[in-house]
């Protein structure tokens, strides 16, 4: 069985754009993972009749990157065979690349992502800056000549089912840390699919947001290198410390959750909204 993990935050006019791909894939579980939600996603969810769809709902924001990864270990939970990985904002036409996702699961690979930058064109200063970094964390693992600017950072992904049981939780939360733990464990990664970025027709956000993200993403990068050459892992740049969003992340709920899902405790059911027959695993 693949599933379909989507975190969402506040996606109310993307999220049925979002579904109808989704929807469509031979997948046997969909994960919404909702966090902080105080628009109609929820609502706009539960109006479609489809067992397949299990809602993780928190009310508090879980912080970049943390929905992804419970809704890894929930699909770990289950069983899944393999896991992909779009986001509720993701709107546009993107169908065929789940799907090349997915077969490339069934061809062998563990981790497969998505190039979003197929070829050159005029970026952002922040675009070229993230992309230098992810430039430096590829070459590093020895993955550039396989997979170029692809990160799972970027753009939809997918892992198999040895990879859920083999990138720790907290690794999947930091999205370059897991592709270090998946070279570290020899799984097998590659591009599946190539999109432009702009074809993804994720929402343009303020500019604070894009210093942030910006500042997330090279920090993310600055661990995995770090880790990578076997040095203690830290978000500093000489005298700069990249925070960004990091401070947001609730790993501590991401502890909890995963503690929670293998007991099946009062935590789990709390924050589940299964269908009235669920699922078998």
């Amino acid at each position: 069985m693949f599933t379909a993990v989507i975190p969402a935050q506040n996606e109310e006019k993307s999220i049925l754009a979002v579904l109808a791909n989704v929807l469509r894939l031979p997948v046997g579980c969909i994960i919404p993972v909702l966090n902080g939600c105080s628009d109609r996603t929820l609502e706009l969810i539960r109006s479609i009749p489809d067992p397949r769809i299990h809602i993780i709902y928190f009310a508090q924001s879980l912080g970049i990157d943390i929905p992804r990864a419970i809704g890894a270990v929930y699909a770990r939970h289950l069983g899944a065979e393999g896991v992909v990985f779009v986001d509720g904002d993701m709107s546009g036409n993107i169908y065929t690349n789940l799907e090349h996702l997915l077969q490339a699961l069934q061809d062998g690979a563990d981790m497969a992502l998505t190039n979003c930058y197929p070829y050159i064109t005029n970026r952002a200063k922040l675009t070229n800056l993230v992309l230098k970094f992810r430039l430096r964390l590829n070459r590093e693992l020895d993955l550039l000549k396989t997979l170029g600017l692809a990160m799972p950072t970027h753009g939809p992904h997918a892992l198999s089912g040895k990879a859920l049981h083999t990138i720790p939780a907290i690794a999947l939360a930091i999205p370059p840390m897991s592709l270090v733990s998946a070279k570290q464990s020899n799984l097998k990664i590659k591009v599946g699919t190539s999109i432009r970025h702009e074809e993804l027709r994720s929402p343009r956000k303020h500019r604070r947001h894009a210093r942030l993200i910006t500042e997330t993403i090279i920090g993310d990068c600055v661990m995995g290198l770090a880790l990578a050459q076997n040095k203690p892992v830290t978000r500093s740049l000489g005298r700069h410390e990249l925070l960004g969003y990091h401070p947001e992340r609730r790993f501590d709920l991401l502890e909890q959750w995963e503690e929670a899902v293998a007991a099946e405790n009062r935590f789990y059911e709390q924050h589940l909204i299964i269908p009235s027959t669920p699922l078998k695993k």
